[in-house]
C-alpha cells in the first residue's frame, strides 16, 4: 500500500505545482497600476514638436533552407546553418499568420517611431511600434523606462500590427505551445521605444502644424472580408514643420488596413506597405531611378487605425502600380511597394491643397485604465500556459487602457486593438441567425461623438487585445449569420462577446468627460 500513498503525493505534488506554475504566469505584472489622467490647457500656446526613429530590427543569426518550399520551418526536411555553433536553430519567428515562419532575412527595418507634441503646459509622446502588437504590461515596463526628466506627462505605445516582423505577443512560436516572443530581443525593443520618447523630445523644436485629410483616394487599395461591410475610410495626415527655418521636421498619417499585403509565404521582416508610405513621404515616390513625386523630409510616423472587420489588402485584390499601365495581383514587394506609394501620395497630395495651418494650438487629455473579462478559453489557456505574457488584474481580468485628447482641430481616440470600423463610424448590424439576437449595442458611432475638424482613430494603442465585435454580430454558433454555412472569422481572436460593449460605453463616457475639461 505504501506505493500507493506514495503515487498519491506525486500526483498531488504535481497539481500543486501546476497550479503554482499558472498563477505565477497569470501574476499581476504591475499591481496597483492606473492611470486617470485629465490634463489640458485652455490656451493656445506654442507648438513644439520632436520626432525620432529608432530601429528594433531583429538580428537574424541562422539561416535555413526551406527544402520542401512550403514557407514553413519543418525541423524533419528542412535544413539551417548554425552560425553561432551552438546546436540548435535560432529562429526569429514571424507573427501573424501561422506558426513556424521563421525569417530568412531581412527586407526592410522595423522602427520604433516617435512624436512628442508639446504645448508648454502639456508633453505627449507617440510611439508606433512595427509590430504585430504590444500587450499592455509591456507598454508599462516601456513607460517605466523613460526617464522622469523628460517630462512627457503621457506615452502612447501603439502598434503598425505589420504581419511581417517579430513575434512580440507570443501566438506564432515553433509550435502553438510554444511562444515566439525571444526575451532579448523583447528587451531590446522596449529600450528602444523609450529611448526613441528620450531622443523626440531632445528634438523638439516650436512647430507650425498643417492638417490634412483625403476622404476616398484609398479605399480601392484595400477590401472588408466580413459581412457586414464597412470601412475606416480616410488618410489624415499631420505635418511639422520648423517655424525658423521652414524645414519638414516629421509627419503623423495615418490611415486603417491590415499591413499584412505581403501575405503568408513571405519569409523577409518588413514593416510591409507603411515602409513605403514613410519612405515615400519623407523622401518621395520613385518609379526606378525617377524621382516622380517629391517628399517633404523629416520622420513620418505612421499609425493605424480600425482594422477589425476584415480591413485588408487581400491577395484576391489588384492593384494599379503607379506611373506605369501595369497592375499587380499577387502578395509580393511589387505590389506592396504599389499601395505605400499611392498612398505616400495621397498624403502628400492632401498637404500640397491644405491650408489648415497653426503654430499655437493647446492640448488636451483624458486617459482611463479599464478592466477587461477574458472570456476566450484560447486565451485563457494562453495566459495560464504563459503562451502569452499578459498578467491578470483579477480571476481572467485584464487591465487595459483608452484616451481621448486633441491637438489644435485634430482629435484622437486610442482603441487598444482591433476595432471594427462600423463601431467607429456607424453600421453595426443585428443579422438573422447572430448568436444573441439583440439589437446594435454600439450605439452612436464613436467618430461621431468627437469634436475638431480631423478625428483620428488610433487602434492597438497602449494594448493589442484582438478583435472587438460588435455583440449582435457575434456569430459563432449555428444557424450562422448572412445566411452562411460556417462562422466568419473574427471571435476567435477576441476576448469575448462583451468586449465591445464594454469599450464601447467606456469611450463615450470618457468623450463626454473630455468635453467637460
Amino acid at each position: 500500500m505504501k506505493w500507493i500513498k506514495w503515487i498519491g503525493i506525486l500526483i498531488v505534488s504535481l497539481i500543486v505545482m501546476i497550479a503554482v506554475y499558472m498563477y505565477f504566469m497569470v501574476r499581476d505584472r504591475h499591481p496597483g497600476y492606473k492611470v486617470d489622467l485629465s490634463i489640458g490647457s485652455h490656451e493656445e500656446n506654442i507648438i513644439k514638436t520632436g520626432f525620432s526613429a529608432l530601429p528594433i530590427t531583429p538580428e537574424i543569426v541562422d539561416t535555413w533552407t526551406d527544402v520542401n518550399n512550403n514557407a514553413r520551418y519543418d525541423k524533419d526536411i528542412d535544413t539551417y546553418k548554425d552560425v553561432n555553433e551552438n546546436g540548435k536553430f535560432d529562429a526569429v519567428w514571424i507573427a501573424g499568420f501561422d506558426n513556424l515562419v521563421a525569417a530568412m532575412g531581412i527586407h526592410d527595418d522595423v522602427w520604433a517611431r516617435t512624436i512628442v507634441v508639446d504645448d508648454g503646459s502639456v508633453r505627449l509622446a507617440i510611439v508606433s511600434l512595427d509590430a504585430i502588437g504590444f500587450m499592455h504590461d509591456d507598454v508599462v515596463d516601456v513607460r517605466n523606462l523613460i526617464p522622469e526628466s523628460t517630462g512627457v506627462d503621457y506615452t502612447i505605445v501603439c502598434s503598425t500590427h505589420t504581419h511581417e516582423g517579430p513575434d512580440l505577443i507570443g501566438m506564432w512560436g515553433e509550435s502553438m505551445y510554444k511562444s515566439g516572443v525571444d526575451p532579448a530581443h523583447m528587451k531590446y525593443v522596449k529600450n528602444q521605444a523609450a529611448r526613441s520618447v528620450v531622443e523626440a523630445v531632445k528634438a523638439l523644436r516650436p512647430s507650425r502644424l498643417k492638417f490634412a485629410y483625403d476622404a476616398d483616394g484609398a479605399d480601392d487599395l484595400l477590401i472588408d472580408t466580413r459581412e457586414p461591410e464597412v470601412f475606416d475610410n480616410g488618410f489624415r495626415i499631420i505635418q511639422a514643420i520648423d517655424v525658423e527655418n521652414g524645414k519638414t521636421l516629421g509627419t503623423l498619417a495615418g490611415w486603417a488596413d491590415h499591413p499584412e499585403t505581403l501575405w503568408s509565404e513571405n519569409l523577409l521582416v518588413s514593416s510591409d506597405f507603411p515602409h513605403y508610405v514613410r519612405e515615400g513621404i519623407e523622401t518621395g515616390v520613385y518609379a526606378g531611378d525617377s524621382l516622380m513625386v517629391e517628399g517633404v523630409g523629416g520622420i513620418c510616423v505612421y499609425i493605424n487605425g480600425a482594422v477589425g472587420g476584415l480591413m485588408t489588402t487581400h491577395p484576391r485584390l489588384t492593384l494599379h502600380i503607379p506611373f506605369t499601365s501595369d497592375s499587380v495581383k499577387e502578395a509580393n514587394y511589387i505590389k506592396t511597394k504599389a499601395q505605400g506609394d499611392k498612398l505616400a501620395m495621397i498624403g502628400l497630395s492632401a498637404l500640397d491643397s491644405s491650408n489648415d495651418e497653426l503654430d499655437k494650438a493647446g492640448i488636451s487629455l483624458r486617459a482611463k485604465t479599464l478592466e477587461l473579462p477574458i472570456a476566450n478559453p484560447l486565451f485563457r489557456l494562453g495566459a495560464l500556459l504563459g503562451l502569452l505574457d499578459r498578467g491578470m488584474s483579477g480571476w481572467m481580468k485584464s487591465r487595459s487602457e483608452i484616451s481621448v485628447f486633441s491637438i489644435g482641430p485634430a482629435s484622437f481616440v486610442t482603441v487598444p486593438g482591433e476595432i471594427y470600423p462600423e463601431i467607429i463610424n456607424g453600421g453595426v448590424e443585428a443579422p438573422d441567425g447572430a448568436d444573441f439576437g439583440i439589437e446594435p449595442v454600439e450605439t452612436p458611432s464613436i467618430r461621431s461623438l468627437m469634436n475638431g475638424k480631423y478625428k483620428f482613430v488610433i487602434g492597438l494603442a497602449n494594448d493589442e487585445i484582438g478583435y472587438i465585435v460588435p455583440k449582435s454580430q457575434w456569430d459563432v454558433k449555428e444557424p450562422y449569420a448572412y445566411g452562411r454555412n460556417k462562422s466568419q472569422y473574427g471571435e476567435g481572436n477576441s476576448f469575448g462577446p462583451e468586449t465591445a460593449p464594454i469599450l464601447h460605453s467606456e469611450l463615450m463616457k470618457l468623450l463626454r468627460e473630455f468635453d467637460a475639461l
